[in-house]
C-alpha cells in the first residue's frame, strides 16, 4: 500500500506546531549544553534543529581565561533561531547581562551591595563588570582618599554600591567609596568604644602630609601631627615616617562629636624637658648642633628634643647687623652658654659670643683711660669719627673731642676714611660696648692755664678781632679766646668804642669770671681801670685832702715810672 503524501493542510498544521515553539526562543535566555569546542568557539545545543556558536571569550570572567568544557550546561541568549548558515545566533554575554540586570535591579531596590570587577579605564573613571552588566565607576568614587595608582584594585572581585541605574538606557553608576565608608563607619564606631585617651595602640602610616601623618588604627584614621612625632624638631614627617610603616602611638585626644583622633609618638618617650633647669644651669657651657637658621638667630640642639635659641644679638661681640647664616651654618657644632631657661614656655636662651673673649673687656684691660692709641678711620658720621682698634672693635671720637678751638663741624673736614690717626682713650663702657676717644686731648688743654686764673686777676691780651659789640682777644699766649663786651671796654662811656682798638693791640684786662663748664672766661678793661683808680686813691690820698683826682692819678703814674 502506497504511503499517502501529507496534504497541504497537514503540512500547515505541522508548521504551525513547530514555528511558535522555535520563535518563542528568540529574545530569551535558555539553557543549553556544550557539545563541542572548536577553535575559539563553543558549540551549544539548545534543543533546536540547529546548534549555535558562542565565542569562548564570552565565558571568561574579566581579566581571566574561560573555564568551560564539553558537557557543561550554560545559559545563553537567543538572538535568532537560524541565520543564513542555518545556525542559531546565541550570546553568552547577553544572557549574563539579562541575568545581571534582574539581579542588579533587585539589589538597587533593596540598597544591597553587588560584586564586580574593575576591568578598564574610561574618561572620568573606570568600567566595572557586574556579572555581565557593565557599570561606570567615577574616579571620585574609587576610594575615600584620592589614589594615584589604581592598578592593584583592577581585575579582582570586590563589593560596590549602586548609586544610579537606567535599564532602558543601559546605564549603571556604582561606588566603591560608599562601601568603604560604610565599613569604616562600623569599624569606627566599634573602635571608638574600645579605645580611650592615653591608650597605646599600633597603626599603619596611610598618608603623609606637610603637617603630619594619618595612621590607620584598623578601620579608623588618627592624625599624628608633626609636632607630636618627636621631642626634637621635625621639619617634615617624611624625615621620620614612611607610608606602610607600622608605628606605635598614644591616643592623645578623642573628639566624640567629630570622631577625630589625635595621636602622638613622642608621648611614649620621656620628656627631655623634665628637670631642664638642673640639666642646663644658667652660665654653664655646652656643645650643640645648629639645626635651623632664621633672620633673628640660630637654633642649637643640646640633646634630642631640647633646642635653644641663640639670638642674633648674642652671636658675636663685634659683628652687628649681620645675618646669622654668615656666622654659623646648619649642622655645625658650636659651644654655647646658657643665658636663660624657661621650663613653662619650653625655651632656652643661649649665647655664642659669651664662649669667646669679650673684646671690650680685653681692650679696657689693655688700654685704660688716658692711653694713647692709633687706628684707621672706618667711618665718618654727622656726630664724629669711628676708628678701628685692636680686637675688631671700634672707638668713636665725638665732634666735641676733635679740636680745642674750632667747632666739630669744621674740624671733621680734616679727616677722611682710611686715614690713620692717633687718639687718647677717654672711657670704655664694657656693658654698652662703647669706647670714647679724643683727638684734641693729645695736646694739653689750653683752658687749663686760664681756668687757674682767679677773679680780679689782671691778664694781658692780644686783640684778635673787632666788631660792633666788642672785641675778641687771646688771653696771654694760651690760645684761649675771650670776648670783651662793649660796656667793659672802658670806665668812661665815651671811650667804650670798639674802633679804638686794632687787631694786634695789647690790652690789659681783669678776670671777672671763669666758667669751666662752658670753657668761657669773662674779661673787663673797665673793671681793671676802676680797681686801679681805687688803689691809687687809697695810696695817694683822697679828694677830701684838698688834692684833685688828677693830682692823685698823676702821682700814681709818676710812682709807677720810678718803680720801673
Amino acid at each position: 500500500m502506497t504511503a499517502q503524501m501529507p496534504s497541504l493542510s497537514d503540512f500547515e498544521a505541522l508548521l504551525n506546531e513547530t514555528l511558535p515553539e522555535d520563535q518563542s526562543f528568540e529574545g530569551s535566555v535558555v539553557s543549553g549544553k556544550v557539545v563541542a569546542i572548536e577553535n575559539d568557539f563553543a558549540i551549544i545545543d539548545i534543543g533546536l534543529k540547529a546548534e549555535g556558536r558562542v565565542p569562548l571569550k564570552e565565558f571568561a570572567p574579566a581579566g581571566k581565561a574561560a573555564e568551560i568544557k564539553v558537557g557543561d550546561k550554560v545559559e545563553v541568549y537567543v538572538d535568532r533561531v537560524e541565520n543564513a548558515l542555518g545556525e542559531a545566533i546565541l550570546s553568552r554575554d547577553k544572557a549574563r547581562r539579562e541575568e545581571a540586570w534582574e539581579a542588579l535591579e533587585k539589589a538597587f531596590e533593596g540598597d544591597a551591595r553587588v560584586d564586580g570587577v574593575i576591568f578598564g579605564r574610561v574618561k572620568g573613571g573606570f568600567t566595572v563588570d557586574l556579572s555581565g552588566a557593565v557599570a561606570f565607576l567615577p574616579g571620585s568614587q574609587v576610594d575615600i582618599r584620592p589614589i594615584r595608582d589604581i592598578t592593584p584594585l583592577m581585575n579582582i572581585e570586590q563589593p560596590f554600591q549602586i548609586l544610579k541605574m537606567d535599564r532602558r538606557r543601559g546605564n549603571i553608576v556604582v561606588s566603591r567609596r560608599a562601601v568603604l565608608e560604610e565599613d569604616r563607619a562600623g569599624q569606627r564606631a566599634e573602635l571608638m568604644n574600645q579605645i580611650s585617651e592615653g591608650d597605646t595602640v599600633e597603626g599603619v602610616v596611610k598618608n603623609i602630609t606637610d603637617y603630619g601623618a594619618f595612621v590607620d588604627l584598623g578601620g579608623i584614621d588618627g592624625l599624628l601631627h608633626v609636632t607630636d612625632i618627636s621631642w626634637r624638631r621635625v621639619n617634615h614627617p617624611s624625615e621620620v615616617l614612611s607610608i606602610g610603616e607600622t608605628v606605635k602611638v598614644q591616643v592623645v585626644r578623642i573628639n566624640p562629636e567629630t570622631q577625630r583622633i589625635s595621636l602622638g609618638m613622642k608621648q611614649l618617650a620621656a620628656d627631655p624637658w623634665d628637670g631642664i633647669e638642673a640639666k642646663y644651669p644658667v652660665g654653664a657651657k655646652f656643645t650643640g648642633t645648629v639645626t635651623n637658621i632664621t633672620d633673628y638667630g640660630a637654633f642649637v640642639e643640646l640633646e634630642s628634643g631640647v633646642e635653644g635659641l641663640v639670638h642674633v644679638s648674642e652671636m658675636s661681640w663685634v659683628k652687628k647687623n649681620v645675618h646669622p647664616g654668615k656666622i654659623v651654618s646648619t649642622s655645625q657644632e658650636v659651644e654655647v652658654m646658657v643665658l636663660e631657661v624657661d621650663p613653662a614656655k619650653r625655651r632656652i636662651s643661649l649665647g655664642l659670643k659669651q664662649c669667646g673673649e669679650n673684646p671690650w673687656e680685653a681692650f679696657s684691660a689693655k688700654y685704660p683711660s688716658g692711653t694713647e692709641i692709633e687706628g684707621e678711620v672706618k667711618n665718618i658720621t654727622e656726630f664724629g669719627l669711628f676708628i678701628g682698634l685692636d680686637g675688631d672693635v671700634d672707638g668713636m671720637v665725638h665732634l666735641s673731642d676733635l679740636d680745642w678751638e674750632r667747632s666739630g663741624e669744621e674740624a671733621i673736614q680734616d679727616y677722611k676714611k682710611g686715614d690713620v690717626v692717633k687718639a687718647v682713650v677717654l672711657d670704655v663702657d664694657t656693658r654698652k660696648e662703647r669706647i670714647s676717644l679724643g683727638i684734641k686731648q693729645l695736646a694739653g688743654d689750653p683752658f687749663t692755664n686760664v681756668s687757674a686764673k682767679k677773679r680780679g686777676e689782671q691778664v694781658t691780651c692780644v686783640v684778635k678781632a673787632v666788631n660792633d659789640n666788642g672785641i675778641e682777644v687771646e688771653v696771654g699766649e694760651t690760645g684761649v679766646v675771650a670776648f670783651i663786651r662793649r660796656g667793659d671796654l672802658a670806665r668812661d662811656r665815651a671811650d667804650q668804642r670798639p674802633e679804638r682798638f686794632a687787631v694786634g693791640d695789647k690790652v690789659d684786662a681783669m678776670v671777672t669770671g671763669v666758667d669751666r663748664g662752658s670753657r668761657k672766661v669773662n674779661l673787663s678793661i673797665k673793671a681793671l681801670e676802676v680797681a686801679e683808680e681805687k688803689a691809687a686813691v687809697e695810696q695817694y690820698g683822697s679828694a677830701d685832702s684838698g688834692a684833685s683826682l688828677g693830682d692823685i692819678l698823676g702821682a700814681a703814674f709818676e710812682k709807677a715810672k720810678e718803680d720801673k
